[in-house]
C-alpha cells in the first residue's frame, strides 16, 4: 500500500472510530439511562467493534511501514480505548509527519 493511502486510510479510520463510539456511547445512554430502547446498541455495537478492529490493524500497519517506536505504537494502539481519542491521535501524528507525508512547514519568504 503506498503511504499516501495507508495514512489517509489511518486518517479515515480514526475519525470513524470515534464516530461509532460517540454512536455506542450515546446509545447506551438511551437504553440504560432513559430505558427507552435498544436500537443505538444494536447498531452502533457491531459498528464499533469492527471500526475498533481495524483501527487497530492500520495502526499496526502504520507502525510497520512508517517504523514507529514501540513507545508510539501503543500509543495509537491505546488511543481507541478512551472515546474520541483517535482524533487527536492522528492530528497528532499527522502534525509531525508520521503518517507518510511531511507536516506542512510555511512558505519561504520571498
Amino acid at each position: 500500500m503506498p503511504a499516501t493511502v495507508l495514512g489517509r486510510a489511518f486518517v479515515t479510520i480514526a475519525v470513524v472510530e470515534a464516530i461509532t463510539w460517540t454512536g455506542l456511547l450515546l446509545g447506551m445512554f438511551v437504553k440504560y439511562v432513559l430505558a427507552v430502547s435498544e436500537v443505538g446498541v444494536s447498531v452502533f455495537g457491531p459498528l464499533h467493534g469492527v471500526a475498533f478492529l481495524v483501527y487497530g490493524a492500520l495502526a499496526l500497519a502504520c507502525a510497520i511501514r512508517y517504523r514507529w517506536g514501540v513507545g508510539l505504537t501503543l500509543m495509537a494502539l491505546l488511543a481507541a480505548v478512551p472515546p474520541l481519542t483517535t482524533i487527536p491521535m492522528e492530528r497528532w501524528l499527522r502534525a509531525r509527519g508520521r503518517l507518510g507525508a511531511p507536516a506542512l512547514s510555511p512558505a519561504p519568504a520571498a
